[in-house]
């Protein structure tokens, strides 16, 4: 698989990664063995980008792929995430204090049986602590030998250069699909020009994009769609017209529409490498074959005409979620 480097300090790994969250959290119940087997089948198709958080269960995730990638350790790169403030798995808001970030991080360290965390994100900001504050804490663990590279999520460009005077910022981790594209006027431009990786997640947009999906009244409560708004009504029906348009040109290329909708992100530039996420070696083996697909410049003009920024119907998350996302 085709290698990128993600910012300029060094980070090397495959094109794609592997978003874990939806083994432990938000996308129905766990099946922990299917989901080993699918970590092991990644790294056999030469995925070694691995992304989880201690947020997602809480904690049993990065648990599980401790587990997963144990005596393999040598093979992967691994991002965790802190931020949150947990009342036992309750979130009950945002924690960036320094003393935070170093406490979660040693404990990361244990679930995930690992002696360094190669890439440290803060998960969502805490506006309520100077960013400075924050990433000189986790600058701290990097000298300690702790951390080997550290990330942001979710930040705005004024964030991204405050936080990067003070720590050189790897990546970040932001939502980028072919239907949530607002990183593109401002904050891939700035990315590029301060050396920073762009990680994206949802890039199948929480599966809309692979036509597979159903209406957000369809899934279970505990499933993070059931309430989503462009899983919903008439915004499932507009946003569908989308992928309509992906699946005719997955027809031409012998694909699917999931690796379409991969490979376009693939295509908007080396320095992005997007973390698709599955419980199932099935959709796994599906996604890692749209590195293979080359779309033609008449192939991305049809998708971007198709889904030009601020086209798709609801927002990506309801009023509290949105509040979290610093723009």
């Amino acid at each position: 698989m085709e290698r990128r480097k993600l910012g300029s300090q060094g980070l090397d790994v495959a094109c794609l990664g592997l978003g874990c969250m939806g083994m432990s959290f938000a996308y129905g119940p766990a099946d922990d063995a299917e989901s080993i087997a699918t970590i092991h089948r990644a790294l056999d198709l030469g995925v070694d980008f691995f992304d989880t958080a201690e947020m997602y269960g809480p904690f049993e995730n990065e648990v599980l792929l401790g587990r997963a990638l144990k005596g393999k350790r040598n093979q992967v790169v691994i991002a965790t995430k802190f931020g949150f403030k947990l009342e036992g798995k309750t979130r009950t808001g945002m924690d960036g204090r320094p003393e935070h970030a170093k406490a979660v991080a040693e404990a990361s360290l244990k679930r995930l049986g690992v002696d360094v965390i190669d890439l440290y994100y803060q998960h969502r900001l805490d506006k309520t602590v100077p960013i400075e504050e924050t990433v000189g804490a986790m600058g701290e663990l990097v000298r300690e030998g702790k951390v080997r590279y550290i990330g942001l999520c979710e930040v705005g460009v004024q964030a991204l250069r405050r936080a990067h005077k003070t720590h050189p910022i790897t990546a970040l981790q932001s939502e980028y699909s072919l239907w949530e594209r607002n990183l593109e006027a401002d904050l891939i431009p700035t990315l590029r020009e301060l050396g920073i990786g762009l990680v994206p997640y949802s890039p199948l947009g929480r599966g809309f994009l692979t036509g597979t999906v159903q209406k957000a009244d369809e899934y279970p409560p505990d499933d993070f769609r059931h309430n989503e708004q462009r899983f919903s009504g008439e915004n499932f029906d507009r946003n569908m017209k989308l992928v309509d348009v992906v699946r005719g040109i997955a027809a031409t290329h012998r694909a699917t529409p999931a690796q379409i909708a991969l490979a376009w992100v693939l295509a908007q530039g080396t320095d992005i490498v997007p973390i698709p996420g599955t419980k199932r070696r099935k959709y796994l083996e599906d996604n890692v074959k749209a590195a293979e697909v080359n779309l033609s410049a008449a192939d991305l003009a049809a998708l971007d005409a198709a889904a030009p920024a601020g086209a798709t119907a609801g927002l990506r998350y309801g009023a509290v979620g949105m509040a979290t996302i610093d723009r």
